[in-house]
């Protein structure tokens, strides 16, 4: 997954830029994003705070690891009832 280049606090920081009464345009234009990146960020993050991003985005990455880790798992159980069918 690709890292944004903009932090947690900086993508609080626009959301409640916005909210205090600055344009969506105006923001985007001057920090250098799409209009469609702002409001992929507000239905993503709208209404936390900083260390609630945090958590989810930990929450994400072990829910990553834990499919890895099951799907390998899978992937083994398939290949031993594979082997032990032909036997």
């Amino acid at each position: 997954m690709k890292k944004s280049k903009f932090s947690d606090s900086q993508i609080m920081q626009a959301l409640k830029r916005v909210e205090a009464g600055l344009s969506v345009p105006d923001l985007c234009r001057e920090i250098g994003i799409s209009t469609a990146t702002f409001y992929k960020w507000r239905a993503k993050f709208g209404g936390m705070d900083t260390s609630l991003i945090s958590r989810m985005k930990e929450l994400e990455e072990e829910n990553r690891r834990l499919r890895k880790m099951y799907v390998e798992e899978k992937l083994k159980a398939e290949i031993a009832a594979e082997y032990l069918a032909k036997k």
